[in-house]
């Protein structure tokens, strides 16, 4: 029975050491947190590029790439 109250206290114990963290995050709009999914879409795509830009040997594919991380580039930087 000792034990049942032991637990009981530690889960009160974690519960009160989260909430507190919780009510200090800012709490984002939906517009705000589909601008971060679109950022972090087009940071992963670029990185994706730059890995592809690595290895590519024909200048019209590199050619293909510089123009694609370009346009990702002007989109990263109208999201701001």
């Amino acid at each position: 029975m000792a034990r049942g109250w032991e637990s009981k206290s530690v889960e009160e114990q974690q519960s009160e050491a989260v909430s507190p963290a919780d009510k200090s995050r800012r709490q984002f709009t939906p517009d705000e947190l589909a601008k971060r999914r679109e950022q972090e879409g087009i940071f992963l795509t670029r990185k994706r590029i730059l890995q592809q830009m690595e290895t590519v040997q024909h200048p019209q594919h590199r050619k293909m790439l510089e123009m694609a991380l370009s346009e990702l580039d002007a989109k990263l930087a109208k999201l701001g």
